[in-house]
């Protein structure tokens, strides 16, 4: 514990205990008067109201000097690395007004809705990963990297969440190659969630399953949120109705493989409930809090009832 003001603790002791020593005093002399005690003042009953009250001042006074105490706070802190899907498949429009209209609406609702003291990142995937946002607590500027998604291109979930790990690493990530058994040391990232919209449609969903891997050893946790419908739709591309649906699969294993969740979203109602579902990491943290509240508090507390045992043992305040 430190203090803002140590000469006010040093005098305030010091007159804590001249009060401390004046009431032993008083109590002698009156000991030694030649009068009788009265009754119901005798034993612990007699000293508990004072001590109370000299127990107080002793608070008082040294709430003067701002003590300050590091203590562990829980709160929801850490990095959120929102990933898009923004692959052609994204255009679907089984969930109106389009997939990934849907999926920007509700990662605005899920931003705004996160305290600051959770930092934020956004990147993009089709074919490849692309961090458009590096995690920050400025939560207009991760709005408008949502806002300028387009989609095109095609799919790679592994290259989404090795961007995403970059991001939360600070360095490029990439898998071993496939003479290597061992997956390379990120560290550990207890904080970090990486939350992932998407179809779920996948060129090689074997290392999209292999990255998940990677996240887990880093302490990684991956949400994974579906976009569409099981049923799917259709869709245009080049020119050609390319046929698309919901990989509920491919998500829910991603997810399990890092201790996250599956959220189905196949409707716009779904997904307004998103920031409620995802649950982030609750840390704690040791932060300088002033102890000068809680202990006038205590003080108050102690004089109040001091106070009161008086009054019913002696019928006054004396």
């Amino acid at each position: 514990m430190t203090v803002m003001y140590p000469s006010l603790l040093v005098y305030g002791l010091v007159l804590a205990a001249a009060a401390v020593a004046g009431y032993v005093v008083l109590q002698r002399r009156r000991a030694s008067a030649p009068r009788a005690v009265a009754v119901g003042r005798t034993g612990w009953r007699r000293h508990l109201p004072y001590a109370l009250f000299l127990t107080a001042l002793t608070l008082l006074l040294s709430g003067l000097s701002r003590p300050q105490a590091e203590l562990p706070v829980p709160r929801v802190a850490g990095t959120v690395v929102l990933v898009f899907d923004v692959s052609n498949s994204m255009a679907a429009d089984d969930v109106a007004p389009s997939r990934l209209a849907a999926a920007q609406s509700a990662a605005e609702g899920f931003v705004k809705a996160q305290p600051d003291t959770v930092d934020i990142g956004v990147v993009m995937f089709g074919q490849g990963g692309l961090l458009t946002q590096t995690p920050t607590d400025d939560r207009d500027a991760v709005l408008d990297a949502i806002s300028r998604l387009t989609p095109s291109g095609g799919t790679s979930l592994r290259q989404a969440i090795l961007t995403a790990l970059g991001a939360i690493v600070g360095e490029p990530v990439d898998l071993p190659a496939e003479d290597d058994p061992e997956l390379p040391d990120l560290g550990y990232w207890g904080s970090a969630t990486i939350v992932v919209f998407s179809d779920g449609q996948d060129d090689a969903p074997a290392d999209a399953e292999a990255a998940a891997m990677l996240a887990a050893g880093a302490g990684v946790r991956i949400e994974t949120v579906g976009i569409g419908t099981t049923q799917g739709t259709t869709v245009e591309v080049d020119g050609y109705q390319v046929a698309t649906a919901l990989d509920e699969q491919l998500l829910t294993a991603l997810a399990a493989a890092t201790g996250g969740s599956y959220h189905p979203a196949g409707d716009a109602a779904a997904l307004n409930g998103i920031s409620d579902a995802i649950d982030l990491r609750i840390t704690v943290q040791r932060e300088s809090v002033e102890l000068t509240g809680p202990l006038a508090g205590l003080a108050l507390l102690l004089l109040t009832l001091g106070g009161l045992l008086m009054i019913r043992w002696y019928g006054r305040i004396v």
